[in-house]
């Protein structure tokens, strides 16, 4: 059984001792810094640095080299991505078989997509089957993936469309874009995101004990009035 909040604040009152916080613009401006430079938003990253007046941690040539390994996954080239992977740093693939495995994954997808059948099922064998006997877990992600040649005609029917969900896409492109920044000794999460779970945490264990304005739409950051308040006022 949930406790009720003991405790009410008003939208006023809250707004009022948030203005009392100070925030260093200097570290929101490193916060979005970060974030355009692990996400490879170059562009991005080149005007806000001359805007904030701020210096990224990274080079603009290595981040453009990011961009282009992931649009190139993004638009199904998996073999143009490994390719300039292998022109950083061959190790990045040499020692992670799991990402390689991935890649490869994501070409037989693509072969998949575009009906090419026969080359998808060889391509399987040749290039993925022998991975996923080393791996269990590998062998099922494969397992999974051969689905799709079932459905070839209905993907919209298969139990696994997913995979070809242009997410698919991008989940692939960020675990790359992870190992490169691992391997040139970067973080590889950005920080906003994880601010932005601790914040929804937070509240969740702050309304346990007292009513006050949540943010509800992390995309408008719009403070709510509290649940007890917007009844009365309705009442």
């Amino acid at each position: 059984m949930s406790q009720t909040p003991s405790k009410t604040i008003s939208l006023s009152e809250w707004q009022h001792q948030l203005e009392n916080i100070h925030v260093s613009k200097q570290d929101l401006n490193k916060l979005v810094m970060n974030y355009l430079v692990i996400e490879g938003y170059r562009d991005a990253a080149e005007k806000f640095s001359l805007e904030a007046n701020i210096s990224p941690y990274d080079d603009f040539d290595s981040i453009e080299e990011r961009m282009s390994i992931r649009n190139a996954i993004q638009t199904g080239n998996i073999q143009e991505a490994i390719e300039k992977v292998n022109d950083i740093n061959p190790e990045i693939l040499d020692t992670n078989p799991s990402l390689y495995f991935h890649l490869q994954q994501q070409r037989l997808i693509e072969l998949i997509r575009l009906g090419k059948t026969h080359e998808a099922l060889e391509f399987a064998q040749e290039e993925l089957a022998h991975r996923g006997e080393e791996n269990p877990q590998l062998l099922e992600e494969l397992e999974k993936t051969m689905v799709l040649l079932a459905f070839e005609k209905k993907t919209h029917e298969c139990p696994v469309n997913d995979l070809l969900d242009y997410s698919h896409r991008q989940k692939t492109a960020s675990e790359l874009n992870a190992a490169i920044l691992v391997s040139q000794s970067r973080h590889k999460d950005p920080r906003l995101p994880s601010l932005l779970k601790l914040s929804v945490w937070a509240q969740n264990r702050l309304n346990s004990e007292i009513s006050f304005p949540k943010i509800d739409n992390l995309l408008t950051c719009q403070l709510e009035e509290p649940e007890s308040n917007a009844q009365a006022m309705e009442e």
